[in-house]
Order: structure tokens, then sequence, then C-alpha cells
């Protein structure tokens, strides 16, 4: 079996790996100024997807041009979010350099598109594919490619239980009153297939995150002081996973809360999928307790007047409703913006922790609201990379999607792993 790494490989953007000549797995976009794309535009004879987010789906659309037609594998979670993210792109960007792709082949995209459920196994160019529960958003799966020789794993972007501390608050409870570790919208990965060979996501390779019971006790606290005080909070959050993720919680404490932006599309959109979330019910309730933004008539500039939650894209305040939030809250030092997501070096949100300021909508401009970061990863940790690893052991590992993909490869060999972490462009047999 030769791997062809087309994206991905030493970066966290535009993962696209090629199997063989025929079948590709995945195919994002690296987002900046400008956009990159993976290094080169195959013509597999068909695609499988692991979940549905930009740096993995960006730049499906582009594999439709011309005559080409291969089929589109996924969960349907991973389809729907796919079309959304694209209809986005070709919205803000279509006509330029920025969008790769037009309408058309977004259609095409319906056209081709097969959905398959976890652990149910489908014939795709060739190979026998099995998707298993990544952990990660809703419809997230890891990637088991058999070609009755060998089965080789590609993990996808995952999460894994959050097993630091045995007692949960009574908030961090089921509805059966078992204790919720890690988030609140889907449960950790539990799958280990049998692999000869694993493609592993590194993208928190280096970070061990605080234990998501506590993040979320100082996440509550923190807006509840700030509400009991008479300020608003803004809570910038990605679309898909991370809104969602603020709303349960959100409903779980009894705070009151907007959200805009995509996410109010995307939450609409799982509550169709319950079997993707660990809680369909609790996403429901999430759902109902919120109010959703129209951003009609300055619906937007009265509701930053009151004293509330506002969970809003963009996560990094580089578009979206943030971009009227921030202004209208930023001079009153007892609001609250409250980042629940990583931010990227060169992004408003990163330039804002950094700086105590951001270029919001070609303004620099002075943030006097306090400002403040948690760690709501989706990613697996260090602890939760080499607890997933432990399965595979006497396995080669090829290590992608990180910052550091070389230097956790020497660390995966230093304990007796066979790793490797290859660059784009790279073929290896395995």
């Amino acid at each position: 079996m030769d791997v062809r790494f087309l994206g991905g490989a030493g970066e966290v953007g535009r993962s696209a790996i090629l199997v063989d000549d025929s079948l590709l797995l995945d195919f994002g976009t690296l987002t900046g100024t400008p956009p990159q794309y993976p290094v080169e535009t195959p013509e597999p004879d068909a695609v499988v997807v692991s979940h549905g987010h930009l740096d993995h789906v960006g730049s499906i659309p582009t594999l439709l041009s011309g005559d080409r037609r291969p089929p589109i594998h996924w969960t349907p979670p991973t389809r729907e979010l796919t079309l959304t993210l694209a209809r986005d792109t070709l919205k803000l960007h279509g006509g330029t350099y920025d969008c790769p792709f037009t309408g058309e082949e977004i259609r095409r995209v319906t056209q081709v598109s097969e959905t398959h459920g976890y652990r149910e196994p489908f014939e795709a160019a060739g190979y026998e594919i099995t998707f298993f529960d990544a952990g990660h958003i809703p419809g997230s799966a890891h990637v088991l490619v058999d070609d009755r020789d060998t089965r080789m794993l590609y993990t996808g972007d995952f999460h894994t239980s959050d097993h630091r501390g045995s007692d949960a608050p009574a908030s961090r409870t089921d509805r059966h009153g078992r204790p919720i570790r890690g988030q609140r919208l889907v449960s950790g990965t539990t799958a280990r297939p049998d692999a000869d060979a694993v493609i592993c996501e590194s993208t928190y390779s280096d970070v061990e995150h605080e234990a998501r019971a506590s993040v979320e006790e100082r996440f509550v606290e923190s807006i509840q002081t700030t509400l009991w005080e008479g300020g608003t909070v803004v809570v910038p959050a990605f679309a898909i996973g991370r809104t969602q993720e603020m709303l349960m919680i959100c409903a779980a404490h009894d705070i009151p809360c907007y959200v805009d932006g995509m996410g109010t599309q995307v939450t609409k959109m799982l509550l169709r999928h319950p079997e993707f979330v660990r809680d369909g019910d609790a996403l429901r309730r999430a759902k109902s307790h919120a109010r959703f933004v129209t951003g009609r008539d300055g619906q937007r500039e009265r509701i930053a007047d009151q004293n509330t939650v506002i969970v809003t894209t963009s996560g990094m305040l580089s578009g979206g409703p943030a971009m009227t939030y921030i202004p209208a809250i930023r001079d009153r030092p007892v609001n609250k913006i409250a980042m629940t997501g990583y931010q990227v070096e060169g992004t408003p949100g990163r330039e804002l922790l950094d700086t105590g300021s951001a270029e919001i909508d070609g303004r620099v401009m002075p943030v006097a609201a306090q400002v403040e970061q948690y760690d709501f990863s989706a990613h697996a940790d260090r602890d939760g990379l080499l607890a997933f690893l432990d399965a595979y052991a006497d396995t080669p590992v090829l290590v992608n999607h990180g910052d550091r993909c070389a230097a956790f490869a020497d660390e995966l060999r230093a304990d007796g792993f066979e790793a490797d972490a290859p660059e784009n462009g790279a073929v290896l047999t395995i």
C-alpha cells in the first residue's frame, strides 16, 4: 500500500492523503492570507472524509471540476457540515483566489455523496473501509482502510476520555447520574481497531490539557461573576462543535445565553442526527435554553447592552457577528470576552490575547473589557495520544497533523515505537 502525503504533514491544515493513487483521504484547506491547498489535486477513484472541519474538507468541491465525479464517502453529519462550510466559503469569497470552486461544484457534491454509520464496512475504490467514532466532533471518524493484505488506520482528529480525577460535579453528570468526562457534546474515542500501520494526528503532542471538569468550573464561575456584576460576556466560539459545547454548558448551569452566527445553523442540523452526539436530549434542551439571533433591525446592538452571554462566531475574531459584539462591549471593564479555542498566530483573537487590542474591520481597537482564555480543545493531548497509541506499540506509526510531527516521532521512537514523520509530497510504502 503506497501512501502519498499531499497536505497536513508537519502542519495543521490542508489534510490530504492519497492511497495507491486511487483512494483519497480528506482534502482540506489551510486558512490564511492567502489560503493554502493540498500540493496537488489528484483524480482518485473515491474519496473518504474523516470529519467536517475546513482543514479536512475545505477543498473537497474542487475534486469535482471538469468531468471528474469520484464518489465521496462520509458520515451524515460530515456531509452536511462540508456543504455548510463550502456554501459559506462561496458566499464570502466566491470568484476570488480564496475560493477555488464554484456553486456548480458544490451541487455536484450532493450528487456523488454516499453516507455511512460507524462500524458499517463499505467498499470504496476496491478497499474495505470502516468508520469508527473518533470523539472529536459529531460524525468524526477514524478511517480503517483494508486492501485484504494491509490494514491502515487513519486516525483523523480525535479526542479521548478525560480520566483525571474520579469525582465529577453534579452538573457534570448525565441524566442517568453517570460522570461526564471530556466533552459534553460527544464521548471520547474508545475504538482501537487492529491495524498494520497507523497515521496519527499530533496536534497537541506537547500539551497536557487541564481536566475538562476543572476548565468548565472556572469558566462558569467567571461568567456568573460577570453577570452578577452587571456585565455582558461575549464567547467567541467555532461554529462546529465548540458552539454546541458552550450552549450545553450554559444550559447545565442555567446561564442565560444567545447564540449567533453559523453555529445556529450547525446546532439545528446536529439535532437531526442525535445518534452522532453523546446525548441528543441534552443538546435539544440546550437549543431550547438559548435564544437564537437573526441579526435583523439592530438586534445585535440591543443584545450587546444586555446582562447576558453571547456565544458567537468567529472563534478567532476574524469575521462573523463577533465583529459587531466586540466593538459594542469593549470599553466597559465589567464586560468580558471569554476565548474558548486556540488562537492562531496573526489572527485578531491572538492579537487581543497578546496585546489587549485587536484589529476589527480594519480598525485597531483597545479593549478595556476583561479577556480570558479557556482550553476546551476537542483534540487529544499528549497523554491522550500516548494512551491511544499504547494499543499500537508494535505497529508502525506515521505522525501528521501537527506543528512538531518530527519531534513527536523522535519521542515515540525513544519509547520503542517504529515511528516516522513524513513531509508533504512524500510517498511511503506500508
